[in-house]
């Protein structure tokens, strides 16, 4: 992938952090781990932990996937608050 020619703004990156506070937060209220939500969507336990630490943005079939395995609408994870 090639590299940002600009850094992304403060704003993004907050966002990515709560989307990934609301994976974590909806993996746990599953009593799931993180390499069971891993298995339940078709990927690498790393990818999850990578999504819930706001370090990376799921693509969004991910995404798509993520929401299915938590039981919740994609709306529900992605929301402004």
């Amino acid at each position: 992938m090639p590299a940002r020619r600009t850094p992304l703004p403060e704003w993004v990156i907050a966002r990515r952090q709560e989307l990934g506070e609301r994976i974590a937060q909806g993996r746990r209220d599953l009593h799931l781990s993180q390499d069971q939500l891993a298995d339940r969507i078709g990927l690498e336990r790393r990818s999850v932990q990578r999504y819930e630490s706001g370090e990376r943005d799921p693509r969004y079939t991910d995404l798509l996937l993520i929401a299915d395995a938590l039981e919740v609408p994609v709306e529900q994870l992605v929301e402004r608050k």
